[in-house]
């Protein structure tokens, strides 16, 4: 019986929130490796804070074109896919994958990729990577505990949702992608989402206790985003 492969995007800034977070690393690398006996992992990171930190001093000193935005913010994402690859160095494919939509003969334990592409985040890439290895959920791990119906930062009276169709998730995110956009699933990588009828689960990355729930199928705190 073929092992289950789930696509986990790990968000940038749970890999480097100021510096690079190796109680994190080393928590999620235990995490990962006692559900190798029965599941496969496909690991896509961010560029978090970090991308975010670089594009802004560009931008203190030059104007800064789109691309070039992007440009830093897939570097970044390469550097932290080497180092979570660099730790799984005995379960991953030998390289970082930085094109979602390569064949690729996946027979290890883990994959890990980066960003591709100006005009992509790693939520699209994390999409094209499903589709890819015709995978139909992905998990988001963020520094977010669940979806709002609104910005929490702002409105006191947002509520979390447990589950929410795309139709109805579109509608309360921006229409636009932006290198430095912050919204749990990105417009772009949403739309595609929707047409796969893919299922993404959002949840915070930090508390690994609950991502463990979800993959042994117990109740875990998070929003499901679906398909109707």
């Amino acid at each position: 019986m073929a092992k289950e492969v789930i696509v986990i995007s790990l968000g940038g800034s749970l890999i480097v929130p100021d510096e690079v977070d190796s109680d994190f690393l080393k928590s999620f690398r235990t995490l990962i490796l006692r559900h190798l006996k029965n599941k496969r992992f496909v690991l896509i990171t961010g560029g978090g804070k970090t991308c975010r930190k670089y594009i802004e001093s560009a931008k203190n000193i030059v104007d800064v074109s789109q691309e070039d935005q992007d440009w830093l913010g897939i570097e970044v994402t390469k550097l932290n896919a080497h180092l979570v690859k660099t730790i799984f160095k005995k379960e991953a494919y030998p390289k970082v994958i930085n094109n979602p939509t390569e064949k690729v003969s996946f027979k290890h334990k883990v994959l890990v990729a980066s960003g591709w592409k100006p005009g992509c985040s790693s939520d699209f890439d994390a999409v094209l990577l499903a589709k890819n290895f015709k995978v139909k959920k992905i998990v988001n791990l963020s520094n977010i505990d669940m979806v709002y119906d609104k910005d929490p930062r702002k409105f006191s009276d947002a509520k979390p949702l447990k589950k929410i169709s795309w139709k109805d998730y579109r509608k309360i995110i921006p229409k636009k992608w932006t290198p430095d956009l912050s919204t749990p699933f990105d417009p772009i990588a949403s739309k595609e989402a929707e047409k796969l009828k893919l299922e993404v689960v959002i949840m915070n990355g930090k508390k690994l206790g609950n991502l463990d729930n979800y993959l042994n199928n117990k109740s875990f705190v998070g929003t499901r985003i679906y398909s109707i």
